[in-house]
């Protein structure tokens, strides 16, 4: 009898589907990382759709912080590039992100 695998209740509640990504567009994605990469496996774009999840996740909890500072209700661009700039672990992303100033953010002294 075959058992389950490692990743087999990584998504929510053990469920097989319906994932919030696009398994398609993340393997297109994978095979296009480089030459050398010909197969993937099955799991491999669950592991990758629910990590792409968690990222955006945390990002969006840190930006969310920020958007909460300015004391808005709403979160823009401003608000994920200073997440990013203020967190080590997003360090890989502070050349694509422009800080640039808000204008109804406080400045600072």
């Amino acid at each position: 009898m075959r058992q389950p695998g490692a990743y087999s209740n990584l998504l929510s509640g053990g469920k097989t589907g319906p994932h919030s990504l696009p398994l398609a567009r993340i393997k297109k994605i994978m095979k296009k990382s480089g030459e050398d990469v010909k197969m993937i496996s099955g799991e491999a774009p669950i592991v990758f759709s629910k990590a792409c999840e968690l990222f955006i996740e945390e990002l969006t909890r840190r930006a969310w912080a920020m958007t909460l500072q300015r004391k808005t209700r709403t979160m823009h661009k401003e608000d994920v590039a200073a997440a990013v700039m203020e967190t080590d672990i997003f360090d890989f992303l502070v050349g694509l992100v422009s800080h640039t100033p808000n204008p109804s953010a406080t400045p600072e002294s």
